[in-house]
C-alpha cells in the first residue's frame, strides 16, 4: 500500500459532475437521499460486477461506483490503477433498512466475492481490488464484525483454511467514479463480470 505522503496529489474537483442519475432506476447517485435510508460502502473486486449485484437487491435505493480507502482526493480511474492513490474500487450502497436489514445486505456481500484473497479478486491483482467494508455509522461496526465471524465459520466448515482479509474501517471519503463506470454492466450487458466468489453460502443449507 502506498503511504499517504507518497500518494498522488489528486484534484479539488470531483470527476463525476453533480446531478448524475442511476442508469437503471433513474434515482440520484449523490446525496441528498430520502430520509430513513442508510448507506455503506463495499469493495469486492472490480466495481462493475459488485455494483450490478447490489442494484438488483430489493430494498436498495441506489448504487454508485467509486473509490474509497485511499489518500488521493478525487482520483481518476487511471490514477487508481497505478496503485498510487491507496483506493480500492468500491460501491456506495444506499438502502432501506426496513426492507433489507444491514445483516442481509452484508450476507450478499460476503458470498458475492472471495474475501480471503488479499490484494486481488480472480484475475484482477492490485491494491485497488482488495475486499473492504467502509461503515458510515458507528452502529454498523458490530453488525459487520458479527457477519464477518459468521462467514468465516461458514468458510471453515466448507474446508477453506485461509483467513478473511477484508479491510473494515469507518468511511473517510467516497469519491464517485467517472460517468462511464456508473452502472457499467447495464450499459454493456456483455461486459466483463470480473468479481469472483468463494462458492460458500452465507446461510447454512
Amino acid at each position: 500500500m502506498v503511504s499517504p505522503d507518497q500518494a498522488l496529489p489528486g484534484r479539488s474537483q470531483p470527476v463525476l459532475a453533480p446531478g448524475a442519475v442511476h442508469y437503471v432506476n433513474g434515482r440520484p447517485l449523490q446525496p441528498p437521499f430520502p430520509a430513513g435510508l442508510s448507506s455503506i460502502v463495499l469493495a469486492g473486486g472490480c466495481f462493475w460486477g459488485i455494483e450490478e449485484i447490489f442494484w438488483q437487491v430489493p430494498g436498495v435505493y441506489t448504487t454508485a461506483a467509486g473509490y474509497a480507502g485511499g489518500a488521493t482526493p478525487n482520483p481518476t480511474y487511471e490514477e487508481v490503477c497505478t496503485a498510487r492513490t491507496g483506493h480500492t474500487e468500491s460501491v456506495l450502497v444506499v438502502f432501506d433498512p426496513e426492507v433489507i436489514p444491514l445483516e442481509r445486505l452484508l450476507a450478499v456481500f460476503w458470498q458475492s466475492h472471495d474475501p480471503t484473497l488479499g490484494m486481488r479478486q480472480g484475475n484482477d491483482v492490485g491494491t485497488q481490488y482488495r475486499s473492504a467494508v467502509f461503515t458510515t455509522d458507528p452502529g454498523q461496526v458490530a453488525t459487520v464484525r458479527d457477519t464477518e465471524r459468521h462467514y468465516l465459520e461458514r468458510l471453515q466448515a466448507a474446508g477453506v483454511d485461509d483467513p478473511i482479509t477484508t479491510e473494515i474501517a469507518p468511511l473517510d471519503h467516497f469519491y464517485w467514479a467517472e460517468h462511464y463506470h456508473q452502472q457499467y454492466l447495464a450499459k454493456h450487458p456483455n461486459g466483463y463480470r470480473c468479481h469472483s466468489a468463494a462458492g460458500v453460502s452465507y446461510d447454512p443449507a
